[in-house]
């Protein structure tokens, strides 16, 4: 079982705690920042790519 689990977009607090008390503090607290990253990178990524083709397109 991970030690996040995701429901509507929240992190189950619970679940927060026994990552804490398993892992360590710094551990979890990078895993949470990554889980919450994630969608800001796909966001970014998505953009990216919007943009190579803006430029691609006034290149030719």
């Amino acid at each position: 079982m991970p030690f996040y689990q995701i429901e509507t977009g929240v992190i189950i607090l619970e679940n927060i705690l026994q990552a804490v008390g398993n892992v360590g503090f710094p551990i979890a607290v990078a895993a949470y920042l990554l889980v919450r990253i994630e969608g800001k990178l796909e966001a970014l990524s998505a953009s990216i790519a919007k943009l190579a083709e803006a430029v691609a397109g006034e290149l030719q």
